[in-house]
């Protein structure tokens, strides 16, 4: 297998994990699984680095592995059992599968379409990269649990990482390194705020929210 298709196929376990964030039952779950993600995300990183001969990435995947494959699950798993009201994943599978298949396929249109060549044959993992803005945006929509949707945010985080490590490989380490730790600081922000609001309203259901209206 080559570098490329390496690249590539890794890039689909994104697409298998992100669906797994989504749909399942217990934030704990959703939580391991996003940090399994974000190990994928890393050795994206490392073939990458070791392709492009491109140093910068090793800094881009260490950082990315601490904050994202470890910090991020444990604050959101920590935060899950000092809080009330946690809404177990209620989507049906089958209408969130089409869905998602429906963003890869637009995702994959839209990059065939683009005229990229500093990365043509990273099309593919590009194309994932794009359908992990809708994954996120899927992720928040459809769930009801707050935390949860901060995993919808960190989805889309990794799409963004995804896009860059692909086509600004050699950006400096300083500015690598800041994109990586962004969602650390994010995920904390957000957790924050719903501590507040889990002690004052007892719930972190966003459909109990929606009697504040008004």
């Amino acid at each position: 297998m080559t570098n490329f298709n390496l690249i590539n196929s890794l890039s689909g376990l994104l697409i298998l994990t992100s669906l797994l964030v989504i749909e399942a039952k217990t934030l704990r779950r959703s939580a391991i699984l996003y940090g399994v993600q974000s190990l994928v995300l890393v050795l994206i990183f490392l073939a990458l680095a070791v392709m492009m001969q491109a140093e910068q990435l090793y800094l881009w995947a260490a950082s990315a592995f601490v904050t994202k494959a470890l910090l991020v699950p444990y604050i959101l798993t920590r935060a899950e059992k000092n809080m009330e009201g946690h809404p177990a994943s209620d989507t049906r599978p089958w209408p969130a599968l089409a869905l998602a298949a429906f963003s890869v396929i637009v995702s994959f249109l839209i990059i065939d379409r683009l005229q990229l060549k500093i990365a043509v044959e990273f099309k593919p993992a590009l194309a994932v990269s794009i359908a992990h803005f809708f994954f996120g945006q899927l992720c928040i929509l459809t769930q009801k649990n707050m935390l949860k949707q901060v995993l919808g945010f960190c989805l889309m985080e990794n799409g963004s990482h995804l896009t860059l490590a692909l086509l600004a490989h050699n950006a400096p380490e300083l500015v690598e390194i800041g994109i990586a730790t962004d969602a650390i600081f994010g995920v904390i922000i957000m957790v924050i705020l719903l501590v507040q609001i889990n002690r004052s309203l007892h719930t972190l259901d966003v459909t109990d929210l929606k009697s504040l209206k008004g």
